[in-house]
């Protein structure tokens, strides 16, 4: 039986959370029912919208897909749902399915707003569909070669996927760098190099930087080899940045390359779309080892009273993932 309400997180006010009843609408011509099973908190980009560091200038651009409200507040924010279509398009009912939705019970949408799950995806596993996204951009946008010197910086979610994907280029060396010894075992369980940010190795052919850390950009200058390039993957909100743009990066000739995943590199657009990179991400995902980034998982109840202890949470947070009830 279908619901007519839905249950759906919101921001109320920066750092305030809470859960709002809503109408869920009947599926249409064209639409799904689905009924959520996890969501996975995107904790950069959720946690400066969660607490009002969206700037101005970028309030269009950062929209969601299916955001409601607008920025700083109060909006209903979110992309990583994964569900099971309940009614709609007969042959997706009862196929588990991803969506860029945010955090809610229940939600009706175009079947183009959906992607069945590959067969051997476990549905808690795809919540790492939206991150991994991100990294085959961040890795498009890099364009490491056979046999290039790489050092990711930072061992989140999105710099482990990225280190990961770039240790199966042949011929690579690839280092993850972080500042928390404790990384070091989640890079041993993914086959990934790992160092402290005192032991990184230097004259890389690419770096790549994704620790939401200025001070991991500035010493991503410092790991690059003459003519090499630094990708920015960190995206600091409305935080200002300063780098040591003198000194020796322009006789060096260093190039500094930002990387977002709501665009595709141009070069790709001829043939690729955001579905398709979509599939790939979640074909990805299909390797059990990668259960390694989930570092937690709370029921959707707790999600008001969680938000603001992950938006501060210190380095040890990874994807922390939601768990919705059961029972239809």
């Amino acid at each position: 039986m279908l619901h007519a309400t839905a249950t759906a997180f919101w921001t109320l006010a920066p750092g305030q959370g809470a859960l709002r009843q809503e109408p869920v609408p009947t599926p249409g011509p064209g639409e799904v029912a689905v009924r959520t099973l996890f969501s996975g908190i995107s904790r950069g980009t959720e946690s400066l919208v969660f607490q009002g560091r969206v700037p101005e200038s970028e309030w269009q651009r950062m929209r969601a897909p299916f955001q409601e409200g607008n920025f700083p507040a109060p909006v209903k924010y979110g992309y990583v749902s994964v569900g099971v279509v309940e009614a709609g398009e007969s042959s997706l009912i009862g196929r588990e399915v991803f969506c860029l939705y945010p955090h809610q019970d229940r939600y009706v949408v175009p079947v183009d707003a959906v992607t069945p799950l590959p067969e051997g995806l476990p549905a808690a596993r795809a919540v790492l569909a939206a991150n991994m996204e991100t990294a085959i951009n961040g890795v498009w946008d890099a364009a490491p070669g056979v046999g290039d010197r790489i050092t990711v910086v930072g061992a989140g979610v999105i710099g482990t996927l990225v280190a990961w994907l770039c240790a199966a280029i042949p011929g690579t060396r690839v280092c993850l760098m972080d500042v928390s010894p404790g990384r070091a075992e989640l890079a041993d369980t993914l086959g990934i190099d790992f160092s402290l940010a005192d032991q990184a190795p230097t004259e890389n052919d690419l770096v790549i930087h994704a620790s939401g850390n200025p001070e991991g950009l500035r010493q991503s200058l410092t790991l690059a080899g003459d003519e090499a390039r630094v990708v920015e993957m960190s995206w600091y909100g409305d935080r200002e940045v300063s780098l040591p743009l003198g000194e020796a990066f322009h006789s060096r000739r260093l190039r500094l390359v930002g990387s977002q995943v709501g665009r595709l590199p141009f070069e790709r657009t001829p043939r690729w779309d955001h579905g398709r990179r979509l599939a790939l991400a979640l074909e990805l995902l299909r390797e059990p080892c990668l259960d390694a980034l989930i570092s937690g998982e709370s029921d959707f109840q707790e999600l008001p009273a969680l938000m603001p202890r992950l938006a501060a949470a210190s380095g040890d947070v990874l994807c922390h993932r939601i768990r919705y009830p059961t029972l239809s």
